[in-house]
């Protein structure tokens, strides 16, 4: 997968080292110190917030051609990790150590670029999280959570156990499968052995 130009993409290839990992692989720990930022190239991750009961939200996904912009703002001030990422796909994924991650904003117009548009995004995505759970129903950020999977894996089949959606909407496994019995009987979606079929449109 070509991100950059021919300069700036040689050196992403030269300086990072390339990953293959396996869904459910933990990237990141919470309250870890970042030495790499993760430029996916196929699969996708997730990026999660913990609470000090180890109490999950999703916070948003990381898709090809993306990166992690919490990761590079903490290893840029030598600050821990406050969010924890998951890869959420078998994922192939370049690790680029985070100095030249932060020499390279001053060197390469078109990195920069990269990165204040990967920020805008990120914030608006984290504003959508914080109006999801102050003024959202349940049911409905359930919608919007499978509306979001079906967009990251490419289709409205994919598979996902209670406890998962559980975790990444800050919730109890009961809760959430209690709705989606009742999702299912409005047919919006379709449920099977940890796999959910959406019936709505994207």
């Amino acid at each position: 997968m070509k991100l950059f130009g021919a300069i700036l993409e040689e050196e992403l290839r030269a300086n990072s080292q390339l990953k293959t990992l396996p869904a459910e692989t933990v990237m990141m720990q919470s309250n870890s110190y970042i030495r790499s930022i993760p430029v996916v190239l196929s699969g996708s991750m997730r990026v999660m917030r913990e609470d000090e009961d180890g109490r999950e939200i999703l916070l948003y996904y990381i898709k090809p051609g993306e990166s992690c912009i919490m990761s590079f703002l903490a290893g840029i001030h030598e600050d821990t990790s406050k969010v924890k990422l998951v890869v959420e796909e078998d994922s192939e994924v370049l690790m680029l150590p985070i100095a030249k991650a932060s020499e390279w904003i001053k060197v390469y117009p078109e990195w920069a670029d990269f990165i204040f548009k990967l920020y805008h995004k990120r914030f608006e995505e984290l504003l959508d999280v914080i109006n999801a759970v102050a003024f959202q129903k349940l049911d409905d950020r359930i919608v919007t959570l499978l509306k979001r999977k079906a967009s990251v894996y490419g289709s409205n089949e994919f598979s996902i156990t209670h406890q998962q959606l559980a975790e990444e909407l800050g919730t109890t496994r009961e809760v959430v499968s209690r709705l989606l019995k009742q999702m299912e009987k409005q047919e919006l979606i379709t449920l099977s052995r940890n796999k959910i079929t959406l019936n709505i449109p994207l």
